[in-house]
């Protein structure tokens, strides 16, 4: 997941700097919701680690 957040965050950093704002918005926007979903499994992952010891 951490390399589909690359991923996206450098493909809107080479769009923003060409010039092609939607795309560069499109992709942000797509890097920031894997990483929300990141986040929350890492933290389920957590929890459930905290629960089996």
């Amino acid at each position: 997941m951490v390399r589909l957040i690359v991923i996206f965050l450098i493909i809107a950093i080479v769009a923003a700097i060409f010039g092609f704002g939607g795309i560069a918005e499109g992709s942000a926007d797509i890097a920031k919701i894997i990483f929300y979903i990141f986040i929350v499994l890492l933290v389920i992952s957590l929890i459930s680690r905290l629960i089996k010891r």
